[in-house]
């Protein structure tokens, strides 16, 4: 049995077969977005918190949060918070040369390289307002265990969880003033 715990986040281990004597190799707990996601987090908590520490020149520096996606923790991949802009933000597993711009680090092979789409944008009132459609993809996506129909928009809200493929996601919105 394998203990994590014995290891530090990032460490690459090598392992080595003892029937034929292949040897693969692991990094624990990081990915290759991992520094993009990380950043993505901690903006999304820095703007969320009732009280700003910025200096002018970081609040200069940042750009407008418009919320994110929470991608769950499960036997594919890592948590992974990933940020929404204005307008389609089509969400996808990564691979290198897929031109999306909301992608999950997975090899969940249920999830398509362009599964759904979340399209942020403001109402009358200037609230944001959340969009979500599918890709369409071969396996569905999932709102409160309800497959969204061909050409089906539904409005999302903060909290919501959606499945794509065996990846539970959760829409995190930004607190209003």
């Amino acid at each position: 049995m394998f203990d994590e715990s014995q290891y530090q986040e990032g460490q690459s281990l090598v392992f080595q077969c003892p029937e034929c004597n292949k040897q693969f190799g692991i990094r624990l707990g990081t990915s290759k977005l991992f520094g993009k996601n990380q950043k993505a987090a901690n903006q999304y908590a820095d703007n969320n918190t009732a009280q700003s520490t910025d200096t002018p020149e970081q609040e200069n520096t940042q750009e407008e949060n418009f919320g994110a996606i929470v991608v769950i923790e499960n036997v594919f991949h890592f948590k992974q918070v990933i940020p929404l802009h204005l307008g389609d933000n089509v969400i996808g597993r990564y691979q290198k040369g897929n031109n999306i711009n909301c992608p999950i680090e997975t090899v969940d092979p249920s999830v398509d390289m362009t599964h759904c789409t979340i399209n942020v944008s403001r109402d009358k009132h200037g609230n944001l307002k959340y969009v979500l459609r599918d890709g369409p993809s071969n396996t569905g996506t999932f709102v409160n265990n309800e497959i969204l129909g061909d050409r089906e928009r539904r409005v999302i809200e903060n909290g919501t969880l959606f499945t794509i493929g065996a990846t539970s996601v959760i829409l995190k919105t930004i607190e209003e003033e």
